[in-house]
């Protein structure tokens, strides 16, 4: 491709050399550079992309974009000077990859809960409509039938563009998409074109990144100030801060909600553990999902159902068909009626959220036994509020850990100590040891008691010391049931 074209975009600020050149490829990484390749010299958080030009450049780069210009210069390169590198990537990934955005109907989806819920609900509707889709998840990347696995909530520029071209070339008419908070600020999803983009709520969560709450919001509200005039900006207009995120937007408005006025609304009628029937701007439907949580996914998917134009009654039908999402209020049972409910809460209000809708539909005589941990180098200050909620609300909990990644178990647990007060004491044990903490709820539990194991859901690895090691709840929770 002509790096001229590749530029389309781009501010540039100052130029050496041709820009009629031909680039093979490009990177930010100078080690995967090769002949004819373009060089992105961006800085991370601690190094500077600039000392790696001549690296690059030995690799084979015949270009190179860069925030200074260097003193000492190739004759056969093209030195571009431009402002913000991160934009400058994301816009070069969108032009080597053909502007894949604007060739199908990308819905983009973020908040701090229902993000992968929403996403890989959606993606279930619309393949069951009869839709060729695509999806981009913390758990999974899937183009059609293809599964990719994934290793960010939103990849970097050119693996996401490169994703969506190939959805494009297999013929996908849809993309559903998280958009996390650190996508938005690292503007790796500059220059894509988004159909709808949904909110659906915002609670403190990635405050070790953003480093205060206030960062957090604007981050997630730049997504929706980006958003042209094309677009659709779909809300939670039930979370306080939905009118601040569609502040400055230009985007056309629409918000859902089970308690304010709103355009799309839903009501629960009936909940338990086997699903709920809810009602759907007048529509009555049972679906195998249960809680409050799962009212507001659903009402959100269906409105984007809505807003793209489907047929509401083939939406209905398939909606009551669909299940939720791995690790996301899945529920399992014993030959001793003992249920187990495996959640990916890590935050305070999505364990809120969890423990609430399992005490809103078990009987009296059940208890709720919740094991769970909380992840290392990441907010400590949910650690104490997260142990709060799940000793005020259940029968027994058992404090264990989760990914405690470079810090020491330890340390982390401590600091959840600090949620316990003197009446719950009794009833909170601490077992490092994750699989040895299931195991010990199951050993406690009795006839028809409810065991919930929060934090991990999805995961299938434990890091510790950096170190990532097979581990999966689901699995863990599997072979105790076996045994019964």
């Amino acid at each position: 491709m002509r790096l001229e074209n590749l530029l389309e975009g781009v501010e540039i600020v100052e130029l050496i050399g041709s820009i009629e050149c031909e680039i093979n490829d490009f990177h930010f990484d100078s080690r995967e550079i090769g002949n004819n390749d373009l060089f992105i010299a961006i800085s991370g958080t601690s190094i500077d992309g600039s000392e790696f030009i001549d690296n690059a450049i030995d690799n084979g780069a015949t270009a190179i974009i860069c925030s200074d210009i260097p003193k000492h210069l190739d004759k056969n390169v093209t030195y571009i000077k431009s402002s913000n590198l991160r934009s400058v990537l994301s816009i070069i990934s969108r032009n080597f990859y053909d502007k894949p955005s604007t060739k199908l109907k990308l819905i983009g989806v973020t908040g701090t809960n229902g993000k992968t819920s929403v996403v890989s609900l959606l993606h279930q509707l619309f393949s069951n409509l009869g839709h060729s889709c695509g999806l981009i998840s913390t758990v999974e990347n899937i183009i059609v039938d293809q599964k990719i696995t994934s290793t960010h909530t939103t990849p970097d520029p050119k693996q996401l563009n490169f994703l969506l071209s190939k959805m494009v070339n297999k013929g996908c008419s849809y993309c559903f998409m998280e958009v996390s908070s650190h996508a938005v600020d690292q503007q790796r999803i500059f220059g894509l074109h988004f159909d709808i983009a949904v909110f659906t709520n915002i609670t403190h969560d990635h405050l070790d990144y953003h480093e205060n709450f206030e960062n957090y919001l604007n981050a997630k509200k730049l997504f929706f100030d980006d958003l042209n005039n094309n677009s659709i900006a779909l809300v939670n207009k039930d979370d306080k801060r939905s009118d601040y995120i569609l502040q400055n937007t230009k985007a056309v408005k629409k918000t859902f909600s089970l308690k304010s006025f709103s355009e799309f609304k839903c009501k629960i009628i009936q909940n338990d553990l086997d699903g709920m029937l809810i009602e759907i701007d007048g529509h009555s439907l049972w679906v195998k999902l249960t809680g409050n949580f799962n009212a507001y996914n659903l009402l959100s998917i269906y409105s984007v159902a809505v807003l793209l134009d489907q047929d509401i009654d083939d939406v209905l039908r398939n909606m009551s068909l669909l299940s939720a999402a791995e690790g996301r209020f899945q529920t399992f049972k014993n030959n001793e009626n003992i249920s187990f409910i495996l959640d990916y809460a890590h935050t305070e209000d999505a364990l809120v959220n969890v423990i609430s809708t399992i005490n809103s539909i078990k009987k009296k005589n059940q208890r709720l036994i919740t094991v769970f941990g909380c992840g290392g180098d990441r907010d400590k200050l949910k650690r104490p509020l997260m142990t709060k909620v799940a000793c005020d609300h259940s029968s027994h909990v058992i404090l264990t850990s989760d990914n405690p990644r470079s810090e020491k178990i330890e340390n982390i647990i401590s600091d959840m100590l600090n949620g316990i007060s003197k009446k719950n004491l009794s009833k909170t044990i601490v077992i490092n040891d994750r699989e040895q903490a299931i195991k010990t709820a199951f050993s406690i539990a009795q006839s028809s008691d409810i065991i919930l194991v929060a934090g991990k859901g999805h995961e299938k690895f434990q890091e510790i010391n950096g170190v990532k090691t097979a581990f999966d709840d689901k699995e863990k929770i599997l072979e105790l049931i076996k045994q019964t």
